[in-house]
């Protein structure tokens, strides 16, 4: 029989799937309340970190439409739900697993898509996306200088020719 605590559980949690853009499941197995307060704090803006028992995590996800879940949702699992920055998220997450050796990171759902904690970790190791994009602006510009020098240079050629032609023919005089 179905609480009426757990279905208000279900649906807050199905709440939270739909509204995040990233999902990442860890085990916290032997962390204490004060780090995971701290890890919480770390992943504040980015993501909402939350405890919850698996059979309503399966539950909410299914509910969600969000399938490749099951086979995470072993031993105490903890859930990111990430509403920010994906990357941002995966560097929180895998820089306290670094200081914390008790979380473990296993997997997740990016974009509809499963990842494993690998893939989360490679997603981790990115740059940020600000980084991200001023790289790909300066590799535009310095494209878009490119072209401009290649459209100067016949016209630089070309007054080059005519200067040492006209140096030529007053030599000549």
């Amino acid at each position: 029989m179905a609480t009426p605590e757990k279905v208000a559980a279900v649906q807050e949690l199905a709440d939270q799937f739909r509204a995040s853009n990233a999902v990442m499941i860890t085990e916290y197995r032997g962390l204490s309340v004060p780090q995971l307060a701290k890890l919480r704090g770390e992943l504040r803006g980015e993501a909402t970190y939350v405890v919850a028992k698996n059979t309503l995590t399966a539950l909410a996800a299914k509910d969600a439409g969000v399938e490749g879940l099951d086979d995470l949702l072993v031993g105490p699992s903890a859930i990111a739900f990430v509403t920010g920055d994906p990357v941002a998220a995966a560097k929180g997450l895998k820089a306290f697993a670094k200081e914390n050796d008790k979380l473990v990171i296993k997997g997740g759902v990016l974009d509809g898509n499963t990842i494993s904690a690998d893939e989360i970790n490679k997603l981790a190791d990115l740059e940020s996306r600000e980084v991200l994009l001023a790289k790909a602006a300066g590799a535009m510009k310095a494209s878009l200088f490119g072209a401009a020098y290649l459209f100067q240079a016949p016209l630089a050629q070309a007054a080059r020719a005519a200067d040492a032609l006209r140096a030529k023919q007053e030599d000549a005089a």
